[in-house]
């Protein structure tokens, strides 16, 4: 994402419906993973099933933050307390939370203090519906669930991700690995995630 402090994507319409689905959609993943999927690998070489279920809750919590005044570096990117077996439903509340924190009119004019810049709701949500989609297809991939993915989210997503987040260059300040081709008449996912660096033929194994 950008990292400057100007205003962003104005967006039109309301960006809210697709955030609230990006969130549904992790939620669904978090509540099918089964205890002996938590150790598995995911596209984020970082986090295993495990780990990135923490990760969408820390997620979640941010997006709720943001919206109340918070900075969004003054939380942790990993939720580590939640037991396995609460995962899921720490998952559904975060995501009734979220939702309830980005009612009202003035939300998206909001000016929000997010990792990369400040601007309004509108950008932010944006934003952080990338990020709850794309990680939405790690934690599918790493389950063997990409048919569960809503393509609808990704096709939301993928024009102004190709906008905001640039080819040139990765890595520091764009945390994204360099651009994965895929073909033109590729799947939205295929599409989105190649252009954010993951391999869209990754599989666990």
């Amino acid at each position: 994402m950008t990292t400057s402090s100007e205003a962003g994507p104005d967006l039109r319409p309301d960006p809210r419906p697709n955030l609230f689905a990006a969130a549904d959609q992790v939620v669904a993943l978090v509540a099918a993973a089964d205890p002996a999927d938590f150790d598995r690998p995911t596209p984020c070489p970082d986090y295993d099933v495990r780990a990135m279920g923490g990760h969408l809750l820390a997620v979640m919590r941010r997006i709720v933050h943001v919206a109340g005044g918070g900075r969004a570096d003054e939380l942790t990117r990993m939720v580590t307390d939640v037991p396995d077996a609460d995962l899921a439903a720490a998952a559904a509340a975060d995501r009734d939370r979220l939702v309830a924190a980005w009612q009202g009119p003035d939300v998206l004019d909001r000016m929000m203090v997010l990792p990369w810049g400040t601007m309004p709701g509108r950008g932010a949500a944006f934003g952080y519906t990338q990020e709850l989609t794309t990680h939405g297809w790690d934690l599918a991939s790493a389950l063997g669930r990409r048919s569960d993915l809503d393509p609808n989210l990704a096709t939301a997503v993928l024009g102004l991700a190709r906008q905001v987040v640039p080819a040139e260059t990765r890595g520091g300040p764009i945390p994204f690995g360099p651009v994965v081709a895929v073909a033109d008449d590729a799947g939205p996912y295929d599409q989105l995630v190649g252009w954010l660096g993951r391999d869209p033929k990754w599989s666990p194994a």
